[in-house]
């Protein structure tokens, strides 16, 4: 049974890495989509309204001029409450854009999607050593849980030397008691517990899975990051076909 519980242990801290990174590199996908790709998005819809304003002055069809109206109001559209907040919170508390607004610090934004080889590497080493549900005493777990908390926001960014920083902390911290594991009750105590986080891990990998986003991941599961490229690369030669739509309307 000991060994049944320290199996599944491992199996969790494994499955909550692999949730983890994948929450970091869509939390990290939408922040670097929104600020790359975001002036592109509102340049399309700006073209997309002149050349319909344009269309409707040639043509003083009420049709078009019902469409140019549209495209017009689509360009700085009034946003809802819901939409004022959206993406202030992450998983990590307020994000960095909102931080940087209540500060006036400059924010920094993700370099990567997804963070290099070496970061991951760190990460998961420190993870597998620290993670809280190794711990059995109340104010060990609550020593990891804050450990991890930091290992978490440094991983995010991508920061090898801090997560370096971190690995050197750790191993100079105090030793961790040896687990010792003894009544049969409350090894199937430990083993329902693991499997209800694991229950609560996998609704969570769903649900990013099952994202806009998440699902956009899904179609680059080697290189993230090049998608980010690939859309830009997209978007510039709609603006171009634009431009090119625009000027032959206002000849």
């Amino acid at each position: 049974m000991e060994r049944a519980v320290r199996v599944a242990e491992q199996a969790l801290i494994e499955f909550e890495i692999a949730v983890e990174t994948f929450r970091v590199e869509v939390e990290n996908f939408s922040r670097l989509h929104h600020q790359k790709l975001g002036p592109m998005y509102a340049r399309l819809d700006e073209l997309d309204a002149r050349i319909a304003e344009a269309r409707a002055a040639r043509t003083g069809d009420p049709e078009d001029l019902r469409r140019a109206q549209e495209a017009r109001a689509a360009v700085l559209p009034m946003p809802g409450v819901d939409e004022l907040f959206h993406d202030w919170i992450d998983a990590d508390g307020l994000s960095p854009e909102a931080s940087a607004m209540l500060t006036d610090r400059p924010v920094q934004p993700p370099k990567r999607v997804r963070p290099a080889e070496e970061a991951r590497r760190l990460y998961r080493e420190l993870v597998r050593k620290a993670h809280p549900d190794l711990a059995r005493e109340e104010d060990e777990r609550k020593r990891r849980e804050e450990f991890l908390t930091r290992v978490n926001a440094a991983y995010a960014r991508g920061d090898e030397a801090l997560l370096r920083e971190l690995s050197t902390e750790w191993e100079a911290g105090p030793v961790p008691a040896e687990e010792r594991l003894s009544e049969s009750e409350e090894l199937y105590a430990r083993l329902e517990w693991l499997a209800e986080r694991k229950d609560m891990l996998s609704a969570l990998a769903r649900e990013l899975e099952e994202s806009a986003i998440g699902a956009m991941l899904r179609m680059a599961p080697d290189d993230p990051d090049r998608l980010l490229e690939e859309i830009a690369e997209q978007l510039l030669a709609q603006v171009s076909d634009r431009e090119t739509e625009l000027a032959e309307l206002v000849q």
